[in-house]
């Protein structure tokens, strides 16, 4: 289970911008779970409190019981491995096959990728549909599948959570339920957490559960069709 409990985070420069007032949430342990709201909202600063990418001014983030918000070193990278994102751009090399680019958590971790790290790479790009697509370029790949590459990618940190951070903003129909479906799946087969933030109403109403940000404040949280009738 992920608890966020009062979180803040304001951003200081010319003028303090409070990006987060005091949010506080619960996310059950393999559900999917929604967010959504207009540009600003605090969706993105959100969730990358949540993996620590950005520190909370104040609050705590804990996760399975543990107060995780301080950690530091060995120790957050390693629950980084576990908290896996998947952003709007790819994030793919260019220069690397989609294998090479899903074995690339092996070479960063090690510095060296084994045959036995092939092999797996290619088990995670069966699961998400590219198993014959592994010599391609991602150049020679629809948006699509490259964020298909993408999420192979972070299978192989072997995440309990992943956030996909507006993920299909930049793909069309088709790509959009292409990479929900993966992401679907994971959460039925493997039990992973997802956390999804969308502008798209189609994909918020297939979250378990929806989360509604407004002004860095949580306007509004529940069944997804009962959100929407209130908004209505």
């Amino acid at each position: 289970m992920i608890s966020l409990e009062h979180l803040c985070k304001t951003f200081e420069g010319g003028s303090s911008v409070h990006a987060l007032n005091d949010v506080s949430l619960t996310i059950p342990t393999g559900d999917v779970f929604g967010i959504i709201g207009i540009s600003g909202a605090g969706k993105s600063t959100l969730v990358r409190c949540l993996n620590l990418l950005e520190q909370p001014t104040s609050g705590r983030v804990v996760v399975d019981g543990v107060d995780v918000t301080n950690l530091k070193g060995a120790a957050l990278r390693e629950y980084r491995r576990h908290v896996a994102m998947i952003f709007q751009g790819f994030g793919l090399l260019a220069q690397k096959t989609a294998l090479e680019n899903v074995c690339f958590p092996y070479l960063a971790s090690t510095g060296k990728v084994t045959a036995e790290n092939r092999e797996e790479a290619l088990g995670y790009l069966d699961r998400v549909g590219l198993a014959d697509r592994a010599s391609s370029y991602p150049a020679q790949l629809s948006g699509g599948q490259k964020q298909r590459v993408a999420i192979a990618g972070v299978l192989a940190m072997r995440p309990k959570i992943i956030v996909f951070d507006e993920s299909t903003a930049m793909l069309d129909p088709s790509g959009r339920r292409e990479v929900f479906a993966v992401a679907e799946e994971l959460n039925r087969r493997d039990g992973i957490t997802i956390v999804w933030i969308t502008h798209f109403m189609d994909e918020a109403l297939r979250a378990g559960r929806l989360l509604v940000m407004d002004a860095g404040k949580v306007a509004l949280e529940g069944a997804p069709r009962e959100v929407f009738q209130k908004t209505e």
